[in-house]
């Protein structure tokens, strides 16, 4: 069992000096930080390009360099309630079946490893393993479909590079606070919901920025590449300057740190991770201007490992004790508050 992290939240955290100037501290400062967001990119880079489930492990593996499509943005208007899923299963299926016969019976999970009570490694730890609510469901996957709760590879999967990583078959599946959309059904499947959230903007306290709305006009705006904050700001950016996007959601909440955007529009439920890192930041707006739910993504044609996925979502819901309510008291109810508990999930059949 892994113990709670640290509450003060000091990871790149940033001070005023009396001039105004910001300063970092938590992290050591600016150069640490910067330091720390190049060395995740760099283990992004560096993670082994397994070749298929031939390979030398057994594990999935991309297709060595090709390359694969990138999900559109997202339009809401396009299908209705894209958070319908598959009917959960229990029975083993064809997909399940090809992961336990590798030479390494382990799942290959993309997440986050810089996402606040998310996904991260706690700098207070050292280098360390990583934790955070969606490290946990990924552990309990593991062990509903394999038996073991450590029969899990993790791969830090960038923003935009989620769906090619589950195409390519680098990752059997992602759960990487990924929101489901109307976009992104046309390349992934999905499961049914474990959380809701909504887009909401962060910005400094000081901040003349009251929410999305006018107040961004002229505003150094960012999201994260291939994010449903980036679709939202094309679809309406409030005369904002939305140039700067980066690949992962921490590079903005440095950026902003930096003073080289004024605001940065994300989900709140990582928004309120990056306010806690900071205390001179805020979520703006008294609520989120959209309403979203991350699921767990997987291969378009995996029926079996999406069922599969389902019914231990369902029992991840349900346990009032080592389940969904234990993890989000655990990781999220100090910065999201009480919660009334996780999306009930919808079927397609």
């Amino acid at each position: 069992m892994r113990t709670r992290p640290d509450k003060s939240g000091r990871h790149g955290v940033r001070g005023r000096r009396p001039g105004g100037a910001a300063v970092l501290r938590g992290w050591g400062g600016v150069a640490t930080m910067a330091f720390a967001c190049l060395l995740a990119a760099a283990l992004v880079l560096a993670l082994p390009q397994w070749r298929g489930d031939n390979g030398p492990s057994g594990v999935p593996g991309s297709r060595g360099g090709e390359p694969v499509s990138q999900a559109a943005p997202a339009r809401a208007d396009d299908c209705e309630a894209p958070e319908r899923s598959l009917r959960p299963d229990s029975e083993d299926g064809p997909t399940l079946e090809k992961i336990k016969q590798r030479k390494v019976k382990k799942l290959v999970v993309g997440v986050d490893q810089n996402s606040y009570r998310w996904g991260y490694r706690d700098p207070n730890k050292g280098v360390g393993e990583l934790e955070g609510f969606d490290i946990d469901l990924a552990h309990e996957i593991a062990e509903r479909l394999l038996g073991d709760r450590d029969a899990v590879v993790f791969r830090a999967i960038p923003t935009n590079q989620r769906v090619p990583a589950i195409q390519s078959g680098q990752v059997d599946m992602v759960v990487r606070t990924m929101t489901i959309n109307c976009d992104r059904i046309k390349d992934v499947a999905f499961s049914t919901a474990y959380f809701e959230t909504g887009q909401q903007v962060l910005a400094p306290k000081s901040s003349g920025i009251t929410g999305y709305d006018d107040s961004l006009k002229g505003k150094r705006i960012c999201s994260a590449a291939g994010s449903t904050a980036e679709a939202a700001l094309k679809e309406n950016s409030f005369g904002a300057d939305i140039k700067t996007t980066v690949p992962n959601q921490l590079d903005c909440l440095v950026r902003l740190q930096l003073g080289e955007v004024d605001a940065v529009v994300t989900d709140s439920a990582l928004a309120a991770g990056q306010a806690a890192q900071d205390p001179t930041v805020e979520l703006k707006g008294a609520k989120p201007f959209t309403t979203e739910y991350y699921g767990v993504a997987m291969k378009k044609d995996a029926d079996d490992l999406v069922r599969r996925v389902n019914a231990v979502l369902d029992d991840f819901r349900d346990d009032k004790k080592d389940g969904w309510r234990a993890a989000y008291d655990k990781w999220l109810a100090a910065d999201l508050g009480k919660s009334a508990g996780p999306p009930k999930p919808k079927y397609k059949d």
